[in-house]
């Protein structure tokens, strides 16, 4: 029987997909350690185990390889939240639970807020579509009586992010005031318990939808 053949050390074995997601992965944590302003593109490409040269010939440049972990993030999430069935019990858990498995994407959100200053972001137009299906859903939901719509849906959805991300957000506020890490799994456990119990504040108070204009 022949013997498997194996590699040498000077044949190639370049795979461009997954060269890409190695790219893109170590990008995420540089973005998400140092933000845009301070991730270098060398770092990146250590990370990843690949030559800078070809980094850029797979994403052209810093701001172009940013723009693209923010639509590979964005993706994901909106898969995510097409598949949730509009219950807050369950939405406001697993937004939770996804703040506490993906602290990067987290700490890259609070490295815009810090180094864009209310200035535009970087692929701000992607942000704002997705942001408009997010309002969207709301909406939907308000209308079929699964969320209160006494309430501004910009509101409702300001409220839910809040409650599902500020414990990753601010992990030193959330272990003075809870006694434990963020990373504590009884933390998470009592936290989603919450959520899903505090889910009631969001829901009709008669069941039924309530019709009102929204000031736009």
């Amino acid at each position: 029987m022949a013997c498997p053949v194996k590699n040498s050390p000077g044949v190639s074995t370049r795979n461009p997909k997954r060269s890409r997601e190695r790219i893109l992965a170590a990008a995420l944590k540089e973005f998400a350690a140092k933000g845009f302003a301070g991730a270098r593109v060398d770092v990146i490409a250590r990370r990843a185990a690949i030559n800078k040269r070809m980094l850029y010939h797979y994403f052209g440049n810093k701001e172009h390889l940013f723009r693209e972990v923010l639509r590979l993030k964005m993706t994901e999430r909106q898969a995510w939240a097409e598949n949730l069935s509009g219950d807050p019990a369950e939405s406001l858990a697993f937004w939770f639970e996804a703040a506490c498995k993906d602290t990067d994407w987290v700490r890259l959100l609070e490295w815009e807020a810090l180094q864009e200053a209310g200035g535009r972001l970087i692929g701000e137009n992607k942000l704002r579509a997705a942001t408009v299906r997010g309002l969207e859903r709301v909406r939907q939901r308000q209308a079929r009586g699964q969320i209160s719509a006494e309430f501004d849906p910009r509101h409702m959805m300001l409220a839910m992010r809040s409650l599902t991300m500020f414990p990753a957000a601010f992990p030193q506020l959330t272990r003075l005031i809870m006694g434990r890490p963020v990373s504590d799994p009884i933390f998470q456990r009592e936290r989603a318990e919450f959520l899903r119990r505090f889910a009631a504040a969001f829901r009709p108070a008669n069941g039924n939808p309530v019709k009102i204009r929204f000031v736009t």
